[in-house]
């Protein structure tokens, strides 16, 4: 019987877990503002311990550590074998840091093992999402906490959806994705959030939008970016010969959001807190 997040685990360790290891330090820069705004909501302290939940290439993991250090520790978890070599590589002669090859929906977790528990874009891809945060809930102690960030919907998120807006003439339509199905979208709706952690046992959910302009650096590495990371770069990989045109039409329109600390467009998010 196959796992239940296993088109997930076959994605981010061959289709894309190795383009996210090498677009890590832009990708870093776009979401470490968004990441910190939920870190800020835990409000940890020193010697607690915390999950990080789809951890990727450690750099939440770190900065996480850095808020609990000198005694607490940090579990980093996620599905993507690609991703937590490079964790493990960042985190070299760092105490208090492990990681954790496991589909958070199903690891058996010390229950009660940590205080917080948190993530930054980790979450939206569980095939059961209330099942994965009754786990989750779980590994937290008797009022733990749990933050974490999720995108708002496509139209709220031009650092999303801009670059396919300008390729999307120069290409085949691309099916629509499934109502709720695991992806960057899932949590769009907020009122779902609040009945998925409600149904996975936590109380005082709040779900509080964060609007912020963010960017991965300058005009050549947003585009960079926008072309290898998420659905327009697998239609280019399967439209070669539009290559050409759909680099020049992306271009084209992230230019006018170049600033002097780079391409900034807006982002639309969740900062998502609850109890265990």
């Amino acid at each position: 019987m196959s796992e239940p997040n296993a088109p997930q685990v076959e994605y981010w360790n061959h289709a894309v877990g190795s383009t996210w290891v090498e677009m890590q330090s832009p990708l870093d820069r776009q979401l470490e503002p968004l990441g910190r705004r939920a870190m800020a909501a835990l409000d940890l302290k020193p010697g607690e311990r915390v999950l990080d939940v789809g951890c990727g290439g450690g750099t939440t993991s770190l900065a996480l550590a850095a808020l609990v250090a000198p005694e607490g520790q940090v579990t980093g978890v996620d599905i993507s074998r690609p991703l937590l070599e490079t964790a493990r590589r960042n985190a070299t002669g760092v105490a208090g840091v492990q990681f954790v090859e496991a589909d958070a929906q199903t690891y058996p977790f010390a229950p009660g093992g940590f205080d917080a528990a948190f993530s930054r874009f980790g979450v939206m891809f569980f095939a059961d999402p209330a099942a994965a945060f009754a786990n989750i809930r779980k590994a937290l102690k008797p009022g733990g906490r749990l933050a974490f960030v999720c995108w708002r919907a496509p139209a709220e998120n031009p650092i999303m959806v801009l670059p396919m807006a300008a390729a999307s003439p120069h290409l085949p339509p691309a099916p629509p994705p499934e109502p709720d199905a695991p992806g960057p979208f899932a949590f769009a709706d907020a009122n779902r959030v609040r009945d998925i952690l409600g149904a996975a046992g936590f109380a005082g959910v709040e779900v509080q939008p964060f609007d912020l302009k963010i960017g991965s650096g300058g005009l050549d590495t947003a585009l960079e970016v926008a072309l290898k990371v998420g659905p327009l770069g697998r239609q280019l990989r399967e439209n070669p010969d539009q290559r050409e045109v759909v680099i020049a039409a992306v271009r084209a329109a992230l230019a006018p959001h170049e600033t002097p600390d780079g391409v900034k467009l807006g982002s639309a998010t969740w900062i998502v807190t609850a109890t265990a």
